[in-house]
């Protein structure tokens, strides 16, 4: 048996920023959210697609496609970034600077020190950040920008509408065509193929900010869902035989119908949703104060497995401090005193007596 295991661990690759899933030894590389991570099952598979239905504003999943190429940066792991809608050397400028292990210790232990009403003492903790003897990903402080030192020695690729070149015989938009050809040489000359056989392997990270937006639009709407789908199929087919991730972010609010929602995430392999509460009732409501939108997870990966990983739980919430973007279970706060309701209840349960045998619910 302990030669077994120690064949398994010898064909994984010792790559930088990688672990092995702890089910079914799937190679995971981390979003840079360890909450998120610890959600969809330990990590992104190598080889997957994982798509984020943007909020109405788009802010959020811009936020979150920040972390995955600032995680990038941080394990010195290849990155392609990919947009129409916003230069990608703005993007990069705008990545999060790294928390040491030092201040987020800090951090940790005065959070430990809090004090809490004894009413909460007994109840399960928010498993949102999760610690161990290793934490898989890093933190990262949204009001500093990435470390000089750190930008120059990563390696990022970006690719923009301004140099659209080469032959497109699949696409009504010379775009997808142009960026569907790059990702194919990047995977080619950087040998993140599965047959190739680099002197040193790594992962190649592809960051896409709002694919299928009004700047990427055909002529008719068929023709602008079809290339879209058409895009993800090809990319999907790519990356399969790849050491190489994508997220891709995807403006949802923008298509007329939910059946190209569906295929999306049909052609994905982590699918997950964002409802943010701005410009909604929600963001006045006390009931939701603590956070900054919903967090719905559509799919999970099913790689090397015979069914998807089950989220434990699916009331889910997400809310951006300065230092982190948190995916927790939504809690609302609890009812101290009896609604009117409650209190109407009462009254016509007595006024029925004991004799009656029957309670009339008609209270309107």
């Amino acid at each position: 048996m302990a030669s077994v295991v120690k064949n398994v661990k010898n064909r994984i690759p010792a790559i930088p920023g990688t672990k092995p899933s702890i089910k079914n030894s799937q190679l995971l590389i981390s979003t840079g959210i360890p909450s998120l991570d610890h959600m969809i099952g330990g990590g992104l598979p190598i080889g997957s697609i994982f798509v984020i239905e943007e909020d109405k504003y788009g802010l959020y999943a811009k936020v979150m496609l920040k972390y995955f190429m600032a995680e990038g940066v941080v394990t010195s792991q290849p990155i392609l970034i990919a947009s129409q809608d916003v230069q990608p050397s703005k993007l990069v400028s705008e990545l999060p600077a790294v928390i040491n292990d030092s201040n987020l210790q800090t951090e940790v232990t005065s959070a430990e020190h809090m004090k809490i009403a004894w009413r909460y003492q007994n109840m399960k903790a928010v498993d949102s950040s999760p610690t161990g003897s290793q934490v898989f990903g890093h933190f990262y402080d949204l009001t500093k920008s990435m470390q000089q030192e750190l930008l120059e020695q990563a390696y990022i690729q970006e690719w923009h509408q301004d140099n659209l070149q080469g032959q497109n015989n699949m696409f009504e938009n010379i775009a997808y065509a142009d960026l569907l050809h790059t990702i194919q040489e990047t995977l080619h000359n950087g040998k993140y193929s599965v047959d190739a056989t680099p002197e040193k392997r790594n992962i190649l990270r592809i960051a896409i900010h709002s694919l299928g937006s009004r700047l990427w639009l055909c002529d008719t709407t068929d023709s602008s869902n079809r290339d879209l789908l058409k895009f993800l199929y090809c990319l999907r087919s790519l990356l399969r035989n790849s050491y190489a991730v994508g997220l891709i972010t995807i403006p949802v609010n923008n298509f007329d119908t939910n059946l190209v929602t569906e295929r999306i995430e049909h052609m994905s392999d982590i699918a997950i949703k964002l409802e943010s509460f701005a410009g909604s009732a929600k963001e006045t409501n006390p009931l939701f104060k603590d956070y900054h939108g919903l967090f719905y997870i559509n799919k999970l990966c099913a790689l090397n497995t015979l069914a998807p990983q089950c989220p434990q739980f699916r009331d889910l919430a997400f809310k951006l401090r300065r230092k982190k973007f948190l995916v927790e279970i939504l809690h609302l706060p609890p009812e101290f005193v009896d609604t009117a309701q409650r209190e109407q209840d009462d009254v016509i349960t007595s006024s029925t007596g004991c004799g009656s045998g029957k309670i009339k619910f008609d209270l309107f």
